[in-house]
C-alpha cells in the first residue's frame, strides 16, 4: 500500500471517529449499521490505535471482521488484536473494556456470511479477498 493510500485511510478513519464521537456513535455514511471503535495497542509500536469498524451485533454478542475491504492482506489492527487482545471498545455512547478472540474459521465464516446478508459489500469483500480467509473476532465485555 502506498503512503498516499495509507494517509487517505488514516484521514478517512479520523473523520469517521470524530463523527462517531460527536453523534453518540452514529455515522451517516454507515446508516443504521452498528459502528464500533476498537482502541487497540499497536503490536510493534505499543501505541494506542483507534479503528472504526462496522460490527455484527446479534443474539450471541458482537463481532468484527478483518476484511480490509477485500484486500489480499490482513489489516494492521488484526496483528494488534492477535498480539494484545485486551482492548477498549466504543459503541454508541459507551466505552467498555473487552477481550477480543479470533473465532475458529467455520464459526467466523458463518458470522461473516450473516454480515454479508445484512450488508452485501461484505460479500464483495469475501470474493475480493479470496483466497485469503477473512478472520472474524468475537468481542467479549470484561
Amino acid at each position: 500500500m502506498s503512503d498516499h493510500t495509507e494517509d487517505s485511510i488514516k484521514s478517512f478513519n479520523a473523520a469517521i471517529i470524530e463523527e462517531f464521537r460527536a453523534n453518540d456513535g452514529k455515522v451517516a455514511a454507515f446508516g443504521d449499521a452498528p459502528v464500533v471503535i476498537l482502541n487497540t495497542i499497536g503490536a510493534k509500536s505499543g501505541a494506542i490505535r483507534s479503528t472504526p469498524l462496522v460490527a455484527l451485533v446479534d443474539d450471541s454478542g458482537m463481532c468484527v471482521f478483518a476484511s480490509k475491504a477485500g484486500a489480499p492482506t490482513h489489516p494492521a489492527w488484526y496483528h494488534n488484536l492477535v498480539a494484545n487482545p485486551e482492548i477498549t471498545v466504543e459503541y454508541g455512547t459507551e466505552s467498555f473494556d473487552a477481550l477480543v478472540e479470533e473465532m475458529p474459521e467455520a464459526e467466523g465464516q458463518a458470522k461473516l456470511s450473516a454480515q454479508a446478508a445484512l450488508m452485501p459489500q461484505f460479500g464483495d469483500y469475501i470474493e475480493s479477498a479470496s483466497p485469503r480467509v477473512i478472520p472474524a473476532f468475537r468481542i467479549t465485555r470484561r
